[in-house]
C-alpha cells in the first residue's frame, strides 16, 4: 500500500480522509502542487515548493512553516515509495493544504504511479484542442499565480471540448479574448520568425514546466518571448505545445478541427522534448509508451 502524509503523521494512502467541514472540501479552498519523479528524485522540487509557498501566502495560511513541512514530506515520500516503484517507472506526488475545519490547516502528501496509458500515444499522435466558451477566471476573482483546486471552469470546458470532438481538450481564452491556458496545462506556440511564444506569465499560472521550456530555449539558442496571442495566431502557428508536470511536453496538432502546421508533431517540438529528456535523464516519450504497453 502506498504511504501518505497527513497532518504530521504517516499512514496508508487508503486511510486518507477529510472531514466534510474542511474548507478544502466545503468551499474548495485548497492550494496544491503536483510533482513527478524521474528515477528516485522529484523533478524541480524547489520550484514547486516555492510556488506552493506563494499560494499559501495568497490564501493567508502560515506559508513558511507549512511549505517547509511539506517540502520535507515530499522528500521522505520519495524515499518511501522507492521499493514500490517498478523498474523504469515514475510516480506523481500530490501536495495540498487547506485551512482545515477549525483545528488548524490540513496538510497532505500522497501519490500514485504515473498513468502513462492516458497520454502515451499523444507524444506521436498529438493532442486536439477546442476553444471553449468558458474563459479563464479573471485576476479580480483570484490571482493567476494561485495554484488551487477550484477548477470548475476547467471541468466544464473539457466537457464542452469532448462534446465537439472525441478526446479533445479545452483551450481557454482570457477575459479579453487572448489565448490563456488549456485545462491543467500551459500552452505555447512556435513561429519560425519569432521562436517560442508564451502568453504573458503574469496572466496565467506560472508553470514550472514553462520555466523548463524557457531554460531549454536558452540552451538551444531559440528565442522565447511572452506576449498576448490571438486565437488566429494560435491556429496559424507552425507548432503548438502543451506543457505540464506529468507529461512534460505534448504537441497540439489540431485546434477547432483545423490542423496546426503540418498536423503532426513538429521538428522543434521533437527537439525540445529530446532536450528535456537529456535534462531529466530519460527518454520521456519512450518511457511512457513502454509502460503503457501491455507487452512492455
Amino acid at each position: 500500500m502506498p504511504p501518505a502524509y497527513l497532518n504530521g503523521e504517516w499512514t496508508d494512502d487508503a486511510r486518507l480522509s477529510m472531514p466534510v467541514g474542511d474548507l478544502g472540501f466545503s468551499m474548495g479552498v485548497t492550494v496544491t502542487e503536483r510533482l513527478r519523479t524521474f528515477g528516485a528524485a522529484p523533478f524541480r522540487q524547489p520550484q514547486h515548493i516555492a510556488r506552493l509557498r506563494r499560494s499559501l501566502e495568497i490564501i493567508g495560511l502560515p506559508a513558511e512553516p507549512i511549505a517547509a513541512e511539506l517540502d520535507a514530506a515530499v522528500s521522505e515520500y520519495a524515499k518511501q515509495i522507492e521499493p514500490l516503484r517498478k523498474p523504469g517507472d515514475d510516480w506523481a506526488i500530490v501536495v495540498f493544504a487547506t485551512p482545515g475545519s477549525g483545528d488548524g490547516p490540513t496538510r497532505c502528501v500522497h501519490g500514485f504511479p504515473l498513468p502513462f496509458s492516458q497520454w502515451a500515444r499523444q507524444y506521436e499522435g498529438g493532442v486536439a484542442l477546442q476553444v471553449s466558451d468558458h474563459h479563464q477566471t479573471p485576476a479580480n476573482c483570484w490571482p493567476p499565480e494561485l495554484k488551487c483546486r477550484s477548477r470548475m471552469h476547467y471541468y466544464l470546458a473539457d466537457q464542452q471540448a469532448r462534446r465537439k470532438e472525441a478526446g479533445a481538450r479545452a483551450l481557454l481564452l482570457d477575459q479579453h479574448g487572448f489565448v490563456g491556458e488549456a485545462s491543467t496545462a500551459n500552452v505555447m506556440v512556435y513561429r519560425e520568425h519569432e521562436g517560442v511564444i508564451s502568453p504573458p506569465i503574469e496572466k496565467v499560472l506560472p508553470g514550472v514546466s514553462v520555466a523548463v521550456v524557457r531554460e531549454l530555449a536558452d540552451s538551444l539558442g531559440t528565442p522565447f518571448i511572452e506576449r498576448d496571442l490571438t486565437i488566429g495566431e494560435f491556429r496559424a502557428a507552425d507548432e503548438a505545445w502543451l506543457a505540464s508536470t506529468s507529461v512534460c511536453l505534448l504537441p497540439v496538432v489540431r485546434c477547432d478541427g483545423v490542423a496546426i502546421g503540418s498536423g503532426q508533431p513538429g521538428p522543434h517540438y521533437l527537439r525540445f522534448l529530446a532536450a528535456w529528456g537529456e535534462l531529466a535523464g530519460v527518454d520521456i516519450a519512450a518511457q511512457a509508451q513502454r509502460h503503457a504497453s501491455p507487452t512492455k
